[in-house]
């Protein structure tokens, strides 16, 4: 699945009301170049930076105009829109074969619910772009998690803090719990929230401190396909193209989120100090 560059390249030039000699003219080609691109010839990295770089500039979203007829369209089929941030293409179909184990909730192909999530993930990657699915979950079995202990100790057990603890009866409910699932609906954790659940799990703060700290940063849920009966059920519906601004913006909105977390975080472990349990109350074992 590769940029629909052609089409998006017809419908800037609606957009902005211009002809084919105006939109040349602004992107410093001439006439018959343009009718080259258009024709679906002579299209490189370069020139679609350029083409999208000059849309944005103008003030089009075309990525958010894509994905909300495409959520629009998926919706009415009856089926779930997912955003895919990868900082690198794609080569063939998805699969798990590929997948790391190491990731939040193991192997699976992870999806975000909006374009802004998954568009912040691969931002800085200079391939980085966002894929489009439709998947329709009937016949899957799911697990739902929230920000709360049970979430924390997934995490941590997936990102391998809790090796030599499999056999917990907590952990192990909890496990069974995500590997049973064809899919998983869970809160996103960033390198920043895994941070906060390691001091969680090094016993400097109780469940209740680490909770209240993840959810002054919560990015929103994560859809992860951990089957292959699940990967089937998805539909590829577009790739779209992050200009150098647009990713600019994208990684400035994370900062400035990040700001406004850290002063949250640090007015919730002194909330909530002293309430909840620590890890190895959780467990019962000495960690």
């Amino acid at each position: 699945m590769d940029y629909d560059f052609v089409n998006d390249l017809l419908l800037i030039k609606q957009l902005l009301g211009l002809t084919d000699t105006a939109l040349a003219q602004a992107l410093g080609v001439s006439r018959s170049t343009l009718n080259r691109w258009i024709a679906g010839n002579g299209i490189t990295a370069r020139l679609m930076e350029t083409v999208y770089e000059y849309a944005y500039s103008k003030g089009l979203r075309i990525n958010d105009i894509k994905s909300q007829f495409h959520k629009e369209e998926s919706e009415n089929k009856g089926s779930a829109l997912l955003f895919h941030g990868a900082r690198l293409p794609i080569e063939g179909k998805v699969d798990l074969a590929h997948a790391k184990t190491s990731n939040d909730l193991g192997v699976g192909f992870y999806c975000g619910e909006t374009l802004e999530q998954s568009s912040m993930y691969c931002a800085g990657g200079k391939e980085g772009s966002v894929y489009l699915f439709s998947a329709s979950f009937s016949g899957l079995t799911q697990a739902k998690l929230s920000v709360d202990t049970e979430w924390m100790l997934a995490i941590s057990y997936f990102r391998g803090r809790l090796k030599g603890h499999e056999a917990n009866p907590l952990l192990r409910s909890i496990i069974e719990k995500i590997e049973g699932a064809d899919y998983v609906i869970a809160p996103i954790a960033d390198n920043k929230m895994f941070s906060l659940i390691n001091i969680f799990i090094d016993g400097e703060i109780t469940d209740e401190q680490c909770k209240h700290c993840l959810s002054a940063t919560n990015l929103g849920n994560q859809i992860v396909l951990r089957s292959e009966k699940a990967i089937r059920k998805l539909s590829p519906l577009a790739r779209l193209y992050l200009c150098a601004s647009e990713k600019k913006d994208r990684l400035v909105a994370r900062e400035e989120s990040n700001r406004i977390g850290n002063d949250k975080v640090k007015a919730a472990r002194i909330k909530y100090a002293g309430q909840g349990k620590y890890i190895d109350q959780l467990l019962g074992e000495r960690l």
